[in-house]
């Protein structure tokens, strides 16, 4: 497994095209079972909101995606940063992209941070 993160419009989906991964799905409209057919997965932040309003649990979702998927590369937006939500689900919806996102940097064999199209390994080799 690989994370790309990083903030909005910072290149990540680029980035990836890049390095040769074509395969690319959006968390934001792909089915919840397509993901799995494909070799990356971008907007994963998306699929993380979509998995809590289906009543699922994003952080066991993760799992089986990893146990069916352990090559599969995430690209996910940080959203934690800025101003707090005044909403209860949207803050509820940042903690849990957190968690998953934590869950899915611990099992990746690579993490990359993308800053101004400019991507950092911060967990693998170069």
């Amino acid at each position: 497994m690989m994370l790309i993160i990083g903030g909005a419009y910072e290149g990540k989906t680029e980035y990836a095209e890049a390095i040769g991964i074509s395969d690319i799905c959006d968390g934001e409209t792909a089915g919840f079972e397509e993901i799995k057919k494909h070799k990356c997965v971008k907007n994963y932040q998306m699929l993380v909101k979509r998995q809590l309003e289906a009543g699922l649990d994003p952080l066991n979702e993760a799992k089986k995606l990893f146990d069916k998927c352990p090559d599969i590369v995430i690209i996910s937006t940080e959203i934690g940063c800025g101003i707090v939500p005044i909403e209860k689900s949207e803050r509820i919806w940042r903690e849990t992209v957190g968690k998953v996102c934590c869950f899915i940097a611990a099992k990746s064999e690579k993490v990359i941070r993308i800053s101004c199209s400019i991507a950092s390994v911060i967990k693998g080799n170069g």
